[in-house]
């Protein structure tokens, strides 16, 4: 405190307090807190300060703060003339920062502003306040109409850009329902034109009594059921498809306007567009299949005991007689499919069965010669057998971990893609007992597909969530890294020579076009999150293992399942009471007999199903 005593404020602290530079209000600071004075209290020496502030200084120590003369509480009292003077002081202070603040456009503090009035006012008379209430009625009115003002201006603005939208969205309505009206026309000619009338979409009574209609009848009603179960998915591709061709015309006729009147008759209508052919096409495929029926059931264990039984690859030779069906227990089962699904008892033998030295992880028929099949395993092996006599034929052991994946090209025969936990793709020859080149990833190599329409295309899947895609001829640098999982890609397969379907443990499959990086789109409605489910395609339509124990069916233009195949699950004596999704069963592979409405699918239990799609 005696640090404190004889101390003034400095300049920025007199500017701060007083609300001004000059030194005239000085002196009506408190020697304290360097406020103005609040009810002014002089002591016996003559130095005055706040009431609260002497009252807390001597509670501490009884000396006046600025001459440390002796202070008694009882010879302290309060200092009238300053108190006056520091009143005026705050008022001319108040009006001071008023004229500032309208001089410069800024808001008064309401406090200020409050103040002000309350001691400004007491020497006003009634006259005064008269005028000075009009003043401010004016400008009140004023104030309220440049409010008005601002307000509706912001509502114009608001009003324009909606009618705006609206009048786009009015817009977009009409072309839809212009073609809506146009292809309605367009199918109705259509049916009148085959000898049906449009407005019967049951056939009559009279019809359901034959075997061929009433069939008919039911495969239509379950097409039915798909496209209402999906309505707004179909609005909305049928939409894309046609409004989307729909604005290349109406540019075209635009130009033709433009021209010469002599080129009117070669307007283009929509008519000539084949959008509604396009749309078809996806409402057919899509509503293709809505059932299954068992053709086999196979077990890939022949031991009831054995818990190991894990499916991990199943591959349909070239012609599509033999598929071949390969997992953790080290065995390469291949089957006759005719003699399979012509068997008169569930009971089916391989024809060739070959004993593996480590548990498989994938298998892939030559293209060319029938009878070759090469394998991939966990101790990091590529293998080459002969099925006709059971035999391996070559081994490949450069693989410094886990080989999950292997693929024969279709294109030069002689050529093997192989992809390992090490980070390595490696390319093999059968000619060679070496591997003739290697790609480097930066994470572990999943899956490797070559493209079956090139020699000299491949991608691959990996545990950095890419799909890499590379041209063989230039090997440092790939053509496109496609990127959209989350996690680890498991599965490459091919569509066509321009389009592929991934699959990741992120529970999605997503299609993807060679020319750009953009996913096409993504499949929702299969479980996948650990385990390698299995993906197999068959032109436009995708299957997919779960790990809810189901076989999922996808069509490439429709993001949601077409439909599931559940397996049944398999309890021991202690697992009976157990849920099946408690089992922690799983669908582990799949493969489309290609051109073909057949799947083979396996689950984790070693249950082999040859499955028909109708």
């Amino acid at each position: 405190m005696a640090s404190e005593r004889g101390s003034s404020p400095t300049t920025s602290q007199r500017t701060r307090l007083t609300g001004q530079d000059s030194e005239d209000n000085i002196d009506l600071l408190c020697p304290v807190c360097f406020e103005l004075f609040e009810e002014p209290y002089i002591v016996r020496c003559g130095h005055t300060f706040c009431y609260a502030c002497i009252n807390k200084a001597v509670a501490t120590d009884p000396k006046c703060p600025t001459c440390s003369a002796v202070v008694r509480p009882e010879e302290m009292g309060p200092n009238f003339l300053l108190s006056t003077l520091v009143g005026k002081a705050r008022v001319k202070s108040s009006s001071s920062g008023l004229r500032r603040a309208l001089g410069s456009g800024e808001s008064l503090p309401s406090e200020g502003l409050r103040d002000f009035v309350t001691l400004g006012s007491q020497s006003l008379t009634l006259p005064d306040v008269n005028a000075m209430l009009e003043v401010l009625n004016q400008r009140k009115l004023l104030l309220e109409a440049e409010m008005s003002s601002a307000q509706n201006e912001l509502l114009y603005e608001f009003l324009v850009q909606l009618q705006q939208m609206s009048e786009s969205k009015l817009e977009k309505l009409q072309r839809e329902v212009a073609f809506i009206k146009d292809d309605l026309a367009r199918v109705r000619s259509q049916l009148v034109g085959s000898g049906k009338d449009p407005d019967e979409l049951v056939r009559s009574d009279a019809l359901r009594n034959f075997p061929e209609a009433k069939s008919h009848i039911s495969n239509l009603a379950f097409r039915r059921h798909r496209i209402n179960a999906n309505f707004d998915d179909f609005v909305q591709c049928y939409l894309s498809t046609r409004t989307g061709e729909g604005e290349t015309m109406f540019k075209q006729v635009e130009n033709v306007h433009d021209s010469s009147p002599s080129t009117s008759a070669c307007i283009p209508t929509i008519q000539d567009y084949d959008g509604l052919d396009v749309f078809r096409e996806k409402l057919v495929k899509f509503s293709r299949f809505h059932s299954t029926r068992t053709l086999a059931t196979l077990n890939y264990s022949s031991d009831m005991f054995n818990n190991a039984t894990i499916v991990s690859s199943i591959e349909f030779d070239k012609d599509q007689e033999f598929f071949a069906i390969a997992g953790v227990m080290k065995l390469i089962k291949v089957f006759d499919y005719n003699t399979v699904t012509r068997a008169a008892v569930d009971i089916h033998y391989p024809c060739v069965e070959m004993m593996s030295s480590s548990k498989i992880s994938c298998v892939s028929w030559n293209s060319y010669h029938k009878s070759t099949l090469a394998t991939s395993d966990y101790e990091g092996s590529v293998n080459v057998w002969d099925v006709a006599t059971g035999l391996k034929l070559k081994t490949f052991l450069e693989h410094e971990k886990r080989c999950w994946t292997v693929d024969f090209n279709n294109v030069d025969t002689r050529l093997i893609a192989s992809g390992s936990d090490d980070t390595r793709v490696k390319l093999w020859d059968l000619n060679s007992d070496h591997s003739v080149a290697s790609l480097e990833a930066k994470a572990n190599v999943c899956c490797v597909k070559f493209n079956p329409f090139f020699s000299y295309n491949l991608a691959f899947g990996s545990a950095d969530h890419g799909v890499h895609y590379y041209d063989l001829r230039r090997m440092k640098e790939p053509l496109a890294l496609f990127r959209g999982h989350r996690k680890a890609v498991s599965y490459v397969k091919f569509l066509n020579k321009d389009e592929f379907v991934s699959a990741s443990t992120d529970s999605q499959l997503k299609l993807w076009d060679v020319r750009q990086t953009e996913c096409l789109r993504s499949f929702l409605g299969h479980v996948n999150e650990k385990n390698f489910v299995g993906l197999t395609t068959n032109g436009d339509y995708v299957a997919s293992g779960s790990e809810n124990n189901s076989l999922y069916v996808y069509y490439k233009g429709f993001h949601k399942k077409m439909m599931a195949m559940r397996f049944d699950g398999m309890r021991s004596v202690l697992e009976k009471g157990k849920k099946d999704e408690e089992l922690g069963e799983f669908v582990s592979a799949v493969c489309w007999r290609q051109n073909s409405n057949v799947v083979v699918a396996a689950n984790s239990q070693g249950i082999i199903k040859v499955l028909e799609l109708s």
